[in-house]
């Protein structure tokens, strides 16, 4: 039958709405995040700009007390990569996702690890890390000794991929900062990872916070493979995209107008607005890499302007002195007048959370 078809700014306009960047919603940042599937945190105070992008009147200790009180963690889920998640997510998605991070590692690290008894060294970190929290170095260099003929880096990167994992506290939180060490989910929270979510369940959220979308969007995200049997099984709104590309929906997924008019937003590093999806010009229409700096995050990112990715942003602190602090804007082409005001009043709010409000704003084209 014929599929009503969904243009490039329609698909953008409903992702914007299922991420909450429209409009900032209100309510706990532990409902949005598990509502989302998680937010990216390799820089771990990333979130911290996401989740004030997203929510009105966001506040940064609500989030440090909840990675301090274990509701929330750091951990490897989706494409083996780390985000910020509910614990119960991490308890239920670490067993299904798991197969992502063992193709990741030997991907990454066969060669190094062909002869190695895997077997034995994920056993033996982690008991380790059950025990206390370790540093990857630090678990390079024990793994090292005891199997001095083993690659030892990558005995340490099997540890972390295959045993399931969470950065501790305190780095994460806001205003401290630590070294990025791992225990196990279980020694963290206190219970054991369980599969007790189907992979028909992880689709379903998928679809709500980041659909429509295809079945090479879905394994994009979440690293799975073969997950077109899953989605022929799922009661899905099925839509095409303007090349005639079927794109699956949750039944009350919305759809805004495509006219709705989408404020400038801030976003951080590796937001999983920008990388979750194969195909991702509904928010990058001229195919940009996308950054992905080092660092622990909320210092730079990508800006929004009307609904793309159109710009990137970076927040200099200033080394000698705060008269040498700058938020820099960088387009990708020339802005009007009113696109420069916006970006300047959102900007100022965005100084309140990274920096100073004084912090002057300044602009660039690449």
């Amino acid at each position: 039958m014929p599929r009503t078809v969904l243009s490039r700014r329609a698909l953008n306009r409903a992702l914007l709405q299922r991420q909450q960047l429209l409009d900032r919603g209100s309510g706990p940042a532990t409902e949005l995040i598990e509502r989302l599937v998680g937010l990216q945190a390799q820089a771990p105070l990333a979130p911290y700009v996401a989740l004030w992008s997203r929510l009105d009147g966001f506040d940064p200790d609500e989030l440090s007390e909840l990675l301090r009180s274990r509701r929330l963690v750091r951990s490897s889920l989706m494409r083996a990569t780390i985000h910020l998640v509910t614990a119960e997510d991490c308890l239920s998605l670490w067993q299904l996702l798991h197969p992502v991070a063992d193709r990741g590692l030997r991907g990454a690290f066969g060669k190094q690890l062909a002869g190695a008894d895997v077997d034995a060294v994920v056993a033996y970190g982690t008991e380790l890390l059950s025990q206390e929290p370790y540093t990857r170095s630090r678990l390079r260099a024990v793994l090292g000794e005891r199997w001095p003929d083993w690659d030892a880096t990558a005995m340490a990167y099997a540890v972390s991929y295959l045993t399931g994992t969470v950065h501790v506290t305190p780095r994460g939180l806001w205003g401290e900062n630590g070294p990025a060490a791992l225990q196990t989910i279980e020694s963290w929270l206190g219970r054991s990872p369980v599969a007790d979510r189907p992979i028909d369940s992880l689709v379903l959220r998928y679809l709500a916070a980041f659909g429509p979308a295809s079945v090479a969007d879905v394994q994009t995200w979440s690293g799975l493979t073969k997950l077109r049997e899953v989605v022929d099984r799922l009661e899905l709104r099925v839509y095409a995209d303007d090349e005639g590309r079927e794109l699956y929906d949750v039944p009350d997924g919305p759809l805004p107008d495509p006219e709705t008019p989408a404020p400038v937003r801030f976003l951080p590093e590796y937001d999983n607005l920008l990388l979750s999806h194969a195909d991702r010009r509904r928010v990058n229409p001229s195919g940009r890499t996308i950054p992905l700096p080092p660092g622990n995050g909320a210092a730079m990112g990508t800006l929004l302007i009307d609904g793309d990715y159109q710009a990137d942003w970076r927040h200099h602190r200033g080394q000698e002195s705060a008269r040498e602090a700058s938020l820099r804007i960088t387009s990708h082409r020339a802005l009007t007048t009113d696109e420069q005001e916006a970006i300047e009043l959102e900007g100022a709010r965005l100084l309140t959370l990274i920096g100073n409000e004084a912090t002057p704003i300044t602009f660039a084209t690449d």
